[in-house]
């Protein structure tokens, strides 16, 4: 698909970033629920369920060329790099791709500065 307006083209790296790593959070929560020692990903998930939809509003945000695209993006590269961190404390391959997501997610958002 092309990008229709410059506003969009300007940021449609950081927009794919967001919509991929929204999609990776969701995949690795439901993998998460499924998990014998889901008691103890408590904090994991909600975090996942926080990054991805920060990660959509600001996907969003950015379409629509929204003054408030920078700022929520630093928001959003907080909320990634801690989605990250909790990722990292378990071994499974979806929490490790999720992780590494999310950190290129947070990389692409800080650079809306």
């Amino acid at each position: 698909m092309e990008v229709m307006t410059s506003t969009i083209g300007m940021n449609q790296k950081c927009i794919d970033a967001c919509n991929k790593c929204a999609q990776t959070c969701n995949e690795c929560m439901v993998l998460c629920l499924n998990e014998p020692d889901v008691q103890a990903r408590k904090n994991c998930i909600e975090t996942l369920v926080a990054c991805a939809d920060i990660c959509k509003m600001s996907s969003c945000f950015m379409g629509m060329g929204s003054k408030f695209s920078n700022d929520l993006c630093q928001l959003c590269a907080s909320i990634c790099e801690q989605c990250a961190t909790e990722c990292g404390k378990f071994n499974d391959n979806h929490c490790k791709e999720c992780a590494d997501e999310c950190n290129k997610c947070a990389s692409e958002c800080r650079n809306m500065r």
